[in-house]
């Protein structure tokens, strides 16, 4: 069972990923990890229920996601997972949302895809959460890759989700066959991969080898300390411990074999784009070095803030969209608009801040009255 308090604090990122707004109020009544009321999972599908209810799916589906984390553990967040597939369903009809299916090494990978076309084939976006997040969570922003000129594809890490290939050392073949079942519909010898978390650490994998790959867009990826340092391992939050030992079936200390070789991450000669967090509770410190000594083509963003930095969200999805657009060399209309978003957004961030600091001092300025 998982630690509530946990859950409550490392959700957070991923609440605001999903949008949902009244995250603080719907965990305030959560309080165990059981099953029935007042339960992580039965709060947060009580409350899908009544948005499902109301015929407001995509809101209903995120907060069965949100009842799910951090992985399907029992019968509760199960019949949560199906809830958000169902929700999904019936948000995607008549979207520009399409179901595919790939097979690698005899296991299912299934994918929601947009803007493929054997007529006018364009460059490829895999778009990939970490360790705890569903391919359902990115689908309805592929449309809106599709209009920046990329045929998207969403899936998850292996054994999240309906990714059914082994979390090992030979996973990151997966991407690659991904690549191959578009190979008729889209240009994926420009493929560029919007890839969070360990998601990251896979395309990065993935691209030593394959050559298709022509750039990585991340947040918060491990790269090889993470793998390899004993000493912050025992500090890492339970629930990722868990999940990789859930998804993997390896303790930690089995995969040291994962880090990154430095000569290998050097020779990489792809754009790299990577949202760093000076206070990450999972990443290391030593992989922020590894970073910018061993990546040569590398777009560095850092927040002092926490894993994810969920308090800059909204300009961290911004710098992405621009970073991959670059990538592939564009400087038009699309990288104009999406720069001035990005500043306006930089700007809300600094303010945003701001005004917690100043609220903080002001709160400690009264308690020591």
């Amino acid at each position: 069972m998982n630690s509530v308090g946990e859950l409550k604090q490392y959700a957070e990122v991923h609440a605001r990923g999903l949008e949902i707004p009244d995250y603080a109020q719907l965990v305030g009544h959560i309080r165990h990890d059981g099953e029935g009321p007042g339960s992580w999972a039965g709060v947060w599908c009580r409350e899908g229920d009544r948005l499902a209810a109301e015929g407001r799916h995509i809101e209903a589906g995120r907060r069965y996601l949100m009842a799910r984390f951090p992985f399907v553990d029992g019968p509760a967040r199960q019949e949560a997972y199906e809830k958000s597939l169902a929700s999904f369903e019936k948000w995607r009809a008549g979207q520009d949302v399409h179901r595919l299916d790939v097979e690698y090494r005899g296991h299912r990978v299934g994918c929601w895809t947009s803007g493929l076309d054997a007529g006018r084939r364009k460059p490829l976006l895999i778009v990939m959460g970490g360790h705890l997040t569903l391919k359902e969570q990115w689908a309805p922003a592929l449309p809106v890759f599709a209009r920046l000129g990329m045929a998207a594809v969403a899936t998850e890490l292996p054994q999240v989700g309906q990714n059914e290939v082994p979390y090992d050392g030979a996973s990151p073949g997966f991407l690659s066959a991904v690549l191959d079942a578009v190979a008729d519909r889209a240009d994926v010898e420009h493929t560029y991969a919007l890839a969070m978390s360990f998601s990251g650490h896979l395309a990065l994998r993935c691209a030593m080898d394959d050559s298709r790959i022509r750039g990585i867009a991340t947040v918060g990826a491990p790269l090889a300390e993470f793998f390899t340092d004993t000493v912050w391992r025992k500090a890492l939050p339970q629930v990722t411990v868990d999940t990789l030992a859930h998804l993997t079936g390896a303790y930690m200390d089995e995969l040291a074999e994962w880090a990154l070789p430095a000569d290998r991450l050097a020779a990489l000669d792809i754009p790299v784009a990577y949202v760093a967090s000076l206070r990450d509770e999972v990443i290391p410190p030593g992989d922020l070095a590894v970073l910018r000594r061993q990546v040569r083509r590398l777009s560095l963003l850092v927040h002092d803030d926490v894993h994810g930095s969920p308090a800059h969200g909204e300009e961290n999805k911004v710098w992405l969209a621009l970073s991959l657009l670059r990538m592939q060399g564009i400087r038009d209309g699309r990288t104009l608009y999406l720069g001035l978003l990005y500043q306006a957004a930089r700007i809300r961030s600094r303010l945003s801040g701001a005004l917690r600091g100043l609220s903080g001092r002001r709160g400690s300025a009264t308690t020591g009255a």
